[in-house]
Parts: structure tokens; C-alpha cells; sequence
């Protein structure tokens, strides 16, 4: 599933593409998606200028005076800028057209994205209201991570991923910031420390940032907005590795399920 560093780089690459362009026509293949395509979005969108594309938790955001579209990657969508020589493709969803020659395609296998249409205020929707803090801006921090985690119970690992509790911390990046911060990532999270909760913090800030200058992880089908494939995967250091060497001890990485996700984890290095 796109994560925190897969959006933000999509939404890096689209920006300066589309920012100050004005929306044409909407193309709408087929409606049904995680959420129905409403209607409004073939009627409100057209002739409006976007002012600017931003990202909040996992939703890409293109703003216009009038409104928003939110857009969701789903499992394994994608969303990319391409000309309208560019061959219609099976799931090609939706396209936007820019100032009548770009495009902006949503392509989504599995159909589990979605792309809505708020005319109000955005933050206040309900998809995005009760989202918590997003981990690179000022307000995450140890001590709040501390704070919220207290007299929890739940593994470390799975508050981390709780996006009411901070965005963006999806499964791969979790496992990675849990062994750079050497925390076991079935510790309950109440019984995590304040100092290892400001380990955690700093880890989780180091691993996202590397995986947005990789421009994200391609496990199996995410592009960026110019269809290119994200590099982080070749920097992981627990993911994925399951009875492979440790880089830091030797030790063979483990993995189990927790909330019905794989994670792996260092045996020897994270206690």
C-alpha cells in the first residue's frame, strides 16, 4: 500500500506540473471505486485553477478556490502525469486534464482508492478530521508520543500505525523505524520509556525522510507521478529479510504477524 513517502513523492512530482493549470475535463471510466465518484466532481472541477497540490496522512489534495479533490492510492493505485498520446490502459480510472494536454491518470488495480470532491473545508471531512499529527511537522515529538501512549496496551508497533495517533507510518516503515530505535516491536506501547519514545520519534523521522529522497518502496506496484518505480527497498534494513543476516549483528531477522501484517524485527539488536 502507498505510504507516507509514496504520496509525498507523487505529490513532489505533480506539483510543479499542474499548479496553476486549469482543470478541462474530467474522464471518468469507471465510477465504482472504494468510494462512488461522485457526480459533482464531472461538473465542479472543470474550468477551475489549481492552486496547489498538498498532502495530508495518505491523501493527495489538489487544491482550487472552490473546493478540494482528495485522492487516495488505495492498495496499489497510482497516480501519474501523461499526455494524451499515452495509451489508455485496463485500469485507467479517472484522468484530470491540465490546460487541455496534460493529464493526470489514476490507474488502480484493485479499486480500492478513491477520489472525492469537498467543496468546504478539507481538514474538516470526515476522512481527514481525526487524523493525528503528521510526523515530519512540529507537534510530533517524544514527549507526545509518550503521552498518548500511556496505560496502552497494544504493541508499539501497531500505535506507531495507527493514524489517529500520527500519519503515515505504514508497515514496512514501522518495522524499519522499531529496529533503528532498537525497540521490539511487541513491546506494549504503554510500557515504552520517554527516552526510547524520543528514539522512536527520531527514527521514524530519519526512515521517512530517506525513503522520500529514494522517492518511496516498490515492492510490487507503485510509480511515481512520471511512472517511475521508488528505491528505498534497497536500503531496508529488517523487511522483508525473514532468516537473512542482520547487517548490524549477524543475527538471522525474524518475522510474525501482528494485526494480520508481517513484521520483522532483529532478535538481537531490539529488545
Amino acid at each position: 500500500m502507498p505510504e507516507l513517502p509514496e504520496v509525498e513523492t507523487t505529490r513532489r512530482g505533480i506539483a510543479p506540473h499542474v499548479e496553476g493549470g486549469v482543470v478541462t475535463d474530467v474522464v471518468l471510466r469507471r465510477r465504482a471505486l472504494r468510494y462512488p465518484i461522485p457526480p459533482s466532481l464531472l461538473t465542479d472541477l472543470p474550468g477551475k485553477v489549481i492552486e496547489r497540490v498538498e498532502r495530508r496522512g495518505k491523501y493527495l489534495l489538489l487544491c482550487v478556490a472552490e473546493g478540494t479533490v482528495i485522492i487516495h492510492l488505495g492498495m496499489s493505485g497510482n497516480l501519474r502525469l501523461v499526455d494524451h498520446a499515452t495509451p489508455v490502459e485496463k485500469h485507467d480510472h479517472v484522468d484530470i486534464v491540465i490546460d487541455s494536454k496534460r493529464i493526470l491518470r489514476f490507474h488502480d488495480p484493485r479499486r480500492f482508492g478513491a477520489i472525492l470532491w469537498c467543496g468546504g473545508n478539507v481538514l474538516e471531512h470526515a476522512l481527514l478530521a481525526t487524523l493525528g499529527p503528521e510526523p515530519l511537522e512540529e507537534g510530533f515529538d517524544g514527549d507526545y508520543l509518550y503521552e498518548r501512549s500511556r496505560k496502552r496496551k497494544q504493541s508499539i508497533k501497531q500505535f506507531i500505525m495507527d493514524s489517529h495517533v500520527v500519519v503515515g507510518v505504514g508497515n514496512i516503515y514501522a518495522s524499519e523505524s522499531l529496529f533503528l530505535s532498537g525497540i521490539r516491536p511487541q513491546t506494549a506501547a504503554g510500557k515504552v520509556t520517554r527516552p526510547r519514545c524520543q528514539q522512536l520519534v527520531a527514527a521514524i523521522q530519519q526512515v521517512l525522510q530517506a525513503a522520500i529522497k529514494q522517492g518511496g518502496t516498490t515492492l510490487r506496484d507503485f510509480v511515481d507521478g512520471e511512472g517511475r518505480p521508488g528505491y528505498f527497498q534497497q536500503q531496508l534494513n529488517v523487511y522483508g529479510r525473514e532468516g537473512e543476516p542482520c547487517h548490524q549483528c549477524g543475527t538471522a531477522i525474524k518475522q510474525l504477524r501482528q494485526g494480520q501484517r508481517a513484521t520483522y524485527y532483529c532478535p538481537h539488536c531490539q529488545r
